[in-house]
């Protein structure tokens, strides 16, 4: 429930409000002293202010300087209200970091929709602020290999210019973390980091969650709302995925970006939009642009600053930093900060060609942590049944016979157990071996009785 502080010396104001906010479901306090409307937001998390400027004990505008000066991230979206409004007064307030301003008397259905746009602010800085704590260059790009550093460089050099960026790569390679990091180094930080997967958004639907609509022009819809190009107004906007875009919506999308405006479904005056726009796919747009898949325009609108990021397997010394970082994160996710894993284990997750890519090594090692619960060092026989078959048919990594023919042990054992279900007792009389031997053995390979 979001929380709301009224900061007023008129009681009917105060009470009025309260009453009207709490019956749209928010948790409203008030209060008639600026003093005490500070002490308040040092104690509480509120999400919206309401301050009127002329209060008994001091001027609701040094308040408001006072929010802004507190140790926290989490400050309130402020609507300054005043009966003496002057267009200094509002300027100084807008500089201060107010959201809006509000004239009395307060008119119930503007002051309602101020404080739902308002709401709306704080929790898409919140957002924002998390991916930010979430994310840097550092742990987004881990590792020394020789592509992950040019990332790194690419990232600090192409961040802080607001040029259109197009990133290249495979499923699962880590394009939108790379999109947020940009974001994240890049003069817009502040402000709003908003994204739209072209791919998942049906044809009919892709071009009110773009652009928005108005005038309830989509039947069973709110009477209004707003796209992601509106949203991401002075912030960054990441197309997901771009080139599974219709040519209809690239139309209209290349039309948006050549104008810096668009009109929204069923609007008639178009909206200006200042947004940097970053770009993602797994496609080869230049074949898809030579098939006539996508437009040429458009892609040379959107290839400002090309980023490739490599997939997983061109740069496996980077996995033993990768899969550390993963477990340090889920290890403090899951009450597990001590988790370590052993260089038997990074030998084999190096084996492994990760069709996935990063998007993979992250939840293998997720679920090796959940699955076993109580290993403080996740060892080679943690690792799931896929990783042992691939390393095991790659004979040539081996170096010495041993390794080879337990390898092939492993594989062969596990194979056989797939076709009797996890039977252990079919297994073992299909190997021709006692149940009993075949344990042991299962134990001497590392093959857990869960795997």
């Amino acid at each position: 429930m979001n929380r709301i502080l009224i900061v007023d010396d008129e009681t009917e104001i105060r009470e009025s409000l309260e009453e009207i906010l709490s019956e749209e479901g928010y948790a409203v306090s008030s209060t008639a002293s600026g003093t005490e409307a500070v002490v308040l937001l040092r104690d509480t998390p509120y999400d919206v202010l309401l301050l009127d400027i002329w209060l008994p004990d001091r001027d609701g505008l040094d308040v408001l300087g006072d929010l802004r000066s507190l140790e926290t991230e989490d400050k309130p979206e402020v609507i300054v209200i005043s009966g003496h409004a002057t267009i200094e007064t509002a300027v100084r307030a807008t500089k201060l970091g107010a959201f809006d301003f509000l004239e009395k008397p307060l008119l119930l259905e503007r002051t309602l929709i101020v404080v739902k746009n308002a709401v709306e602010a704080k929790r898409l800085r919140n957002e924002n602020l998390e991916y930010k704590r979430q994310l840097s260059i550092e742990t987004t790009t881990t590792g020394e290999s020789v592509p992950a550093k040019a990332l790194r460089q690419q990232i600090k050099l192409m961040a802080p210019t607001n040029g259109r960026v197009l990133i290249f790569g495979e499923s699962g390679s880590g394009k939108e973390l790379i999109a947020r990091v940009i974001h994240a180094e890049s003069p817009r930080r502040d402000r709003v980091f908003i994204e739209l997967n072209c791919a998942a958004i049906p044809e009919d639907f892709i071009e009110s969650e773009l652009f928005g609509y108005r005038n309830r022009a989509i039947p069973g819809g709110p009477a209004e709302k707003r796209g992601t190009f509106e949203r991401a107004n002075g912030g960054t906007l990441f197309l997901d995925e771009v080139g599974d875009m219709s040519l209809k919506t690239q139309a209209k999308v290349l039309r948006a970006l050549d104008e810096q405006s668009f009109v929204p479904v069923g609007a008639t005056h178009p909206i200006s939009v200042d947004a940097r726009v970053i770009a993602a796919t797994n496609k080869n747009l230049e074949d898809e642009t030579a098939k006539g898949n996508f437009r040429e325009d458009l892609f040379y609108r959107l290839n400002v600053i090309p980023f490739f990021v490599p997939p997983l397997r061109e740069r496996k010394e980077d996995i033993p930093s990768l899969a550390r970082e993963f477990l340090r994160v889920f290890g403090r996710e899951y009450g597990r900060p001590r988790v370590e894993i052993g260089e038997d284990a990074l030998d084999l997750l190096k084996l492994y060609p990760w069709p996935g890519n990063v998007r993979e090594l992250k939840n293998v090692l997720e679920r090796v942590l959940i699955l076993n619960p109580h290993a403080h060092r996740i060892e080679r026989r943690h690792l799931p049944m896929l990783v042992h078959r691939t390393a095991s048919r790659r004979n040539e990594e081996f170096s010495t016979l041993q390794q080879a023919r337990e390898a092939y042990e492993r594989e062969y054992i596990l194979k056989k157990i797939d076709e009797s279900h996890g039977n252990i007792s079919r297994a073992a009389e299909t190997l021709g071996l006692e149940r009993s031997h075949l344990y042991r053995k299962m134990r001497t390979l590392g093959i857990s009785v869960r795997e």
